[in-house]
């Protein structure tokens, strides 16, 4: 047993909890063992068809995830493995899949799962990104989807995967999560994966106990206690919320979700998940809880309970957010909205843009997800939706987000890029021609692709297509 990773006190706390089926060896050998490589397909930006192709055409070996259609166990040639990293390869920095463990995927499946309803949903701790992103593809990029983080730090890496990926229903917040206590039946679905003590996570991170104490998992489960009331005060009656922990201990979870079915004993029903995939009995616990060990499917350990809210409870007083202040955003006029359409149409031959979800402010042209009108004045966002344009002294001057996710709907002025021209562009560097290969492409913006999915704006000049890429989106080490 690797006492380095598994600190003897932890060893001492966690033995009594290990399911009987299980063993204390199994558990200390796996956390071990390296974790398997995993990501899912992007279905915002390619089918999983296609990526299967391309996999297959990069020689990378794909793995099913059994609890994710879209999710994949990956390995690379040794080569490409030692050489590029994953996160550093074109096909990543377009967005058309997001590294993410396995187990990870399965919160927003037990969400998704037999749910009719995915209009208004919230993830009240959500950077990276990864479960944002995910439930965004599953709602098609309709709805809206609240994305709060409450850390500043992990705020921009949120806000950068939701935009490599083309998620566009989506309302950042943030804000700690105890204050959506306030938003009394606000959302269809909550997707609550907290924060915790992360004892799943050590076969990613050997450090991950490095710190641990048995005090910390007592600390951490007040936050959460209150983190799960707060978001079940959020919920609409009918609506389910998942509870989710990358931990393995049953303070931060069965205990969690059963004192709050203590506390509302008439409004809170466990929902079982033995029948969300094929081998799911295999981690089910009595109450109908995933409690996934690392070594059931050789993954991280994970926790999910799926909870419904069967009737109201008692609202909480003094709101804090009824003195938001008017919304700075105003619908886009007749008069622009026919503007901006006519401009997208001479230009990329654009013939229906959904001008009807988009707001105007100062001189920027924003688009709104479907439903997020429902939320204004609830709540303070930080940022909501695609900036699309801003009013130029002669017309507009398109926005990066305009090209990544709504290049569909253009059909002209797009230009192919193969890999090596892919990685010049991403590099921020010019794309150059010796022949009349832009003869094809007018004057003015093009949408640069790769794999079809738009990489960004540059602008066609005689011999080349001069890169338009912003300096922040910059990759040096892009391959």
């Amino acid at each position: 047993m690797n006492q380095n990773l598994l600190p003897q006190n932890f060893i001492d706390f966690i033995s009594p909890h290990i399911p009987a089926h299980l063993s204390l060896q199994s558990f200390a050998e796996y956390c071990a063992k390296p974790l398997r490589k995993s990501i899912r397909v992007n279905t915002l930006k390619i089918s999983v068809d296609n990526f299967i192709q391309l996999a297959n055409h990069k020689n990378w070996h794909l793995s099913p995830v059994p609890w994710c259609d879209t999710g994949f166990w990956l390995q690379r040639p040794d080569e490409e493995e030692n050489t590029i990293g994953l996160g550093n390869t074109a096909e990543h920095v377009a967005g058309l899949f997001y590294i993410q463990e396995a187990s990870s995927m399965l919160p927003p499946e037990a969400l998704a799962f037999n749910q009719t309803s995915l209009s208004v949903c919230l993830d009240v701790a959500a950077a990276p990104g990864s479960k944002t992103t995910q439930l965004a593809a599953k709602m098609n990029n309709q709805g809206v989807v609240v994305a709060n983080e409450f850390s500043s730090s992990r705020s921009k890496g949120l806000f950068a995967n939701i935009q490599r990926c083309g998620v566009t229903n989506s309302a950042l917040t943030h804000m700690d999560g105890r204050q959506f206590t306030y938003l009394e039946e606000t959302f269809d679905a909550i997707l609550l994966d907290a924060p915790c003590s992360g004892e799943g996570t050590i076969r990613k991170d050997p450090d991950a106990m490095k710190n641990w104490t048995e005090d910390s998992v007592y600390q951490i489960a007040e936050t959460q206690a209150d983190l799960i009331d707060a978001a079940f005060h959020a919920l609409k009656v009918g609506g389910v919320m998942i509870y989710s922990t990358c931990t393995l201990n049953p303070i931060e979870n069965q205990q969690i979700c059963l004192a709050l079915k203590q506390k509302y004993p008439q409004q809170v029903s466990f929902e079982p998940l033995n029948n969300l995939f094929e081998g799911a009995e295999q981690s089910m616990t009595a109450d109908g809880f995933l409690h996934v060990w690392p070594q059931i499917y050789d993954s991280e350990g994970f926790f999910i309970a799926r909870i419904k809210k069967l009737a109201s409870i008692e609202p909480h007083h003094d709101n804090p957010f009824t003195k938001l202040g008017k919304f700075p955003y105003t619908p886009v006029t007749k008069k622009l909205a026919e503007q901006f359409c006519q401009t997208l149409q001479n230009q990329f031959a654009c013939q229906h843009f959904p001008v009807e979800h988009c707001y105007q402010r100062n001189n920027e042209i924003w688009y709104f997800p479907p439903e997020f009108a429902k939320l204004i004045g609830k709540i303070k966002f930080t940022r909501v939706g695609v900036k699309l344009a801003e009013l130029a002294k002669h017309g507009f001057k398109f926005d990066h987000n305009l090209a990544t996710n709504f290049a569909p709907l253009f059909k002209q002025q797009t230009f192919e890029l193969n890999s090596e021209q892919a990685a010049s562009y991403l590099k921020g560097q010019d794309i150059w021609f010796e022949n009349d290969e832009l003869a094809k492409l007018n004057k003015g913006e093009v949408v640069v692709l790769f794999n079809q999915q738009a990489l960004g704006f540059a602008k066609k000049l005689p011999d080349k297509l001069k890169n338009q890429l912003p300096r922040e989106l910059v990759r040096d080490n892009v391959s």
